[in-house]
């Protein structure tokens, strides 16, 4: 068999292999290592499989051959440049005990790197070829093109421990000391924001001829990640290449961060197919890292079927940065198999992603039924879905397993308050935000700025205003997530003079205001009739350059449908980058209200064309667009369509839109048979609709039957007493206006007085 091999006839040899009544060791070897000399490395690789497969124990040859033919693979496959493949073959040598080949491998050097010189050291070390790894290190450091960094460090510290050589071991550890000093400052500047200071340090270090290492260089990137330092960023890119830095994942990762953060796309797009070229199997996780935080769902997702494809199995962080870009129901439940079959469905991380990802897709049943498979659930999976269930509209759940989680005797921690306290504001039932406020002081987090920040919002979203006030200036500093809450707050309770002023105090104290801060301002303004605010404000976003954001742009529309013209509302609208749905929806109800129900329906069918699902609160300004244009065909295939093809449950806020749709047309009797068909019991609002349209078209009989039903479901509403008395009057019918009166006397219903600002 070893002849066969030795003479290009593995055919041959494998023949005689399979019809061996009995195999060995050696036999599986000279097999093996036959291939291997043939250039059939993936036959030899597939032999020791086999191998395994039958029970047999490989020995130092078996792994030599096949490490070599791993070896020979890469090279075939282009990767002869490719210090990652070098270096993982010097270690797996070096670990094989193969220390003379792991050293000639490096020795054949047509492209180092300093992982290259870190894996040989390493080897030399694990191998007790101690002075060997001294050597090595003196050559590195004379080399001058890479610099030792922290792997290098305690191989070195090691070698000189096992041959007592002090001398060097102090050279070494004062090495460490400045250079860890240096980047301990540099890293201090950047988390201080000191800009300018950490770069004058960078810079300093360097003259003085200090060394840098991986974490110096991410530091500085940190620091000099903000929009107009283009070149800055482009000089220390150079310098990292320079330094041979820039094939570190570490590096590679804060590179692309700062080119995004000072707005060089193109720059950033380089780097990831610069780390995509290096094709090192380790770099995948982070390349799909990368593409999430781009949001490039397609490519994240490409690169994965690649790494499936390349036979890399995906480790949980992998997993959990694709599924967070994965918002299609379909490939979240793809994912989620092939979590199934890695084995990482009980890793609480990936659970965690897997139900996120559900509950994002809507399909909370299935994230609550994974989320139940998490045997030991920690804070991030509690957390998780305490959140999922806030967003998804089911407060009540939310609470309900925010309780289960305390009783369950885990501690929450920032996070988890942030969650349910963000789905308490929603239900607006104070008293569940109180046992919550609490228990956040019981555990220490009352002076914490985030959970202070999501009480202020609780409170002033349930109309608390004076207590959320009052834990706004106990906080040890505000920020603008509270200030935002704040104006809200005071917005949507109608108090707009200190909704402005404190939009005035956030702009005196420079802090940064954001989208959510402007809307709500804009809503407040919205109340009043002070258009000149509103559009200084609009003045404002366009300068911060928010006027192209949704929810800013939403409120302007609203804000110019009351006060301004539908052109205005227009020219708002344009001017959003991607409108969202509160966006369409606005538009549509902006063209309802002056009238142009034919545009708003226009306007309807581009949005479903752009994939927008309408929700309920579309419907109303849909109904309402067809209401005021007259059109009551277009308004029943509507109200039907929200059912059939949207599953929307009709509230009453469409039966009225249907009702005055109706009504408006003069099919007055249609609207009252429309009523009594009614699925749910109508209230007032569906008869306070009809009887308006009573009053348009001088029905004093059906005004009658809308009244009553009226005064029995709010008994005290003088509203109804009113339209009817006006009813009366417009027929000249003066008598009965006189009765309605002592009505309302009897029942002691009192008219509000108008007023003026006049």
């Amino acid at each position: 068999m070893d002849c066969y091999c030795k003479c290009g006839a593995t055919g041959y040899a494998l023949n005689l292999f399979d019809t061996a009544s009995q195999r060995s060791v050696i036999s599986w070897n000279i097999l093996i290592s036959g291939f291997n000399r043939n250039s059939l490395f993936l036959e030899s690789w597939k032999h020791y499989c086999r191998m395994h497969e039958l029970g047999f124990d490989a020995d130092e040859i078996t792994y030599g051959s096949v490490i070599s033919a791993f070896y020979s693979l890469a090279l075939r496959k282009g990767f002869r440049a490719n210090g990652y493949v070098r270096a993982g073959m010097i270690d797996l040598l070096a670990k094989n005990h193969r220390f003379d080949d792991a050293l000639r491998v490096f020795r054949d050097v047509s492209c180092e790197n300093l992982v290259c010189w870190n894996a040989i050291i390493a080897g030399a070390v694990r191998n007790g070829e101690n002075q060997i790894a001294l050597d090595l290190f003196r050559q590195l450091c004379r080399h001058g093109t890479f610099l030792p960094n922290s792997f290098t460090f305690p191989c070195v510290l090691t070698a000189c421990a096992m041959l007592e050589d002090l001398e060097t071991g102090k050279m070494v550890q004062g090495w460490i000391i400045n250079v860890v000093s240096w980047t301990a400052m540099i890293s201090g500047f950047v988390q201080l924001d000191d800009y300018i200071s950490a770069v004058l340090l960078f810079k300093e270090m360097r003259s003085l001829g200090e060394e840098i290492n991986t974490f110096t260089i991410t530091s500085l990137l940190s620091a000099s990640g903000r929009r107009g330092l283009t070149k800055t960023a482009t000089q220390f890119h150079a310098l990292i290449i320079k330094c041979g830095f820039d094939l570190d994942p570490a590096v590679g990762t804060s590179l692309f961060n700062m080119y995004c953060k000072v707005g060089a796309v193109d720059s950033s797009e380089l780097i990831l197919e610069e780390m995509e070229r290096m094709r090192n199997p380790n770099n995948h996780a982070i390349m799909i890292s990368l593409h999430a935080q781009a949001n490039d769902a397609e490519r994240a997702v490409e690169l994965f079927v690649s790494m499936l494809r390349e036979g890399v199995r995906p480790d949980k962080y992998c997993i959990s940065s694709l599924l967070s870009v994965v918002n299609a129901l379909s490939l979240g439940r793809q994912v989620h198999s092939n979590v199934i079959k890695s084995g990482l469905v009980f890793d609480v991380s990936v659970a965690s992603s897997l139900f996120t990802t559900y509950s994002k897709c809507d399909s909370l049943e299935e994230s609550y039924e994974i989320f139940g498979q998490i045997c030991e659930k920690d804070n991030v999976s509690w957390t998780s879905m305490i959140a999922g269930l806030g967003k998804n509209n089911l407060p009540d759940e939310a609470v309900r397993l925010f309780r289960n989680m305390l009783l369950e005797g885990n501690s929450p921690d920032q996070s988890t308050f942030i969650a349910i306290l963000t789905a308490i504001c929603s239900l607006k039932l104070v008293h569940k935000g109180k046992e919550v406020h609490a228990k956040v002081i019981r555990l220490g987090f009352g002076e914490e700025i985030t959970v202070g920040s999501a009480l202020v919002m609780m409170y002033s979203r349930c109309g608390y205003l004076k207590l959320a006030r009052r834990l706004l200036d106990l906080l040890p500093l505000w920020d603008d997530v509270a200030c935002s809450s704040m104006i809200s707050g005071y917005a949507q309770n109608g108090y707009i003079e200190e909704a402005l002023l404190m939009f005035h105090k956030m702009l005196m104290a420079n802090f940064a205001v954001d989208s959510f801060s402007i809307s709500s301002v804009v809503q407040a303004v919205t109340l009043t009739n002070r258009l000149d605010i509103g559009t200084q404000l609009q003045s404002y976003a366009m300068k911060v350059g928010l006027d192209s954001n949704a929810a800013v742009g939403s409120s302007l529309v609203a804000m110019y449908s009351k006060f301004g013209g539908i052109n205005e509302c227009v020219k708002a609208y344009d001017q959003i980058d991607a409108p969202d749905l509160i966006g369409w929806t606005t538009m549509i109800m902006s063209y309802a209200r002056h009238g142009i129900g034919e545009e708003a329906l226009k306007f309807f069918k581009l949005m479903k064309r752009e994939k927008m699902r309408p929700d309920p609160v579309t419907f109303v300004g849909v109904l309402s667009a067809c209401s005021h244009s007259g059109l009551v065909e277009e308004g029943y295939f509507h109200f039907d369509s929200m059912v059939k093809d949207y599953g929307i449950e009709p509230n009453y806020r469409h039966y009225a839109c249907m009702v005055d749709l109706l009504g408006r047309s003069g099919r007055l009797k249609e609207a009252e048979r429309f009523i009594s068909n009614m699925p749910i019991k109508p209230n007032a609002l569906v008869w306070e609709t009809l009887l308006a349209a009573c009053k348009l078209h001088g029905d004093i009989e059906l005004g009658k039957l809308a009244a009553k039903k009226i005064t029995e479901c709010e008994p005290s509403d003088a509203g109804a007493y009113i339209s009817l008395s006006n009813i009366y009057a417009d027929m000249g019918q003066w008598g009965e206006v006189m009765n309605i009166r002592s009505s309302m006397k009897g029942a002691k219903v009192k008219k509000e007085p108008g007023w003026s600002a006049v």
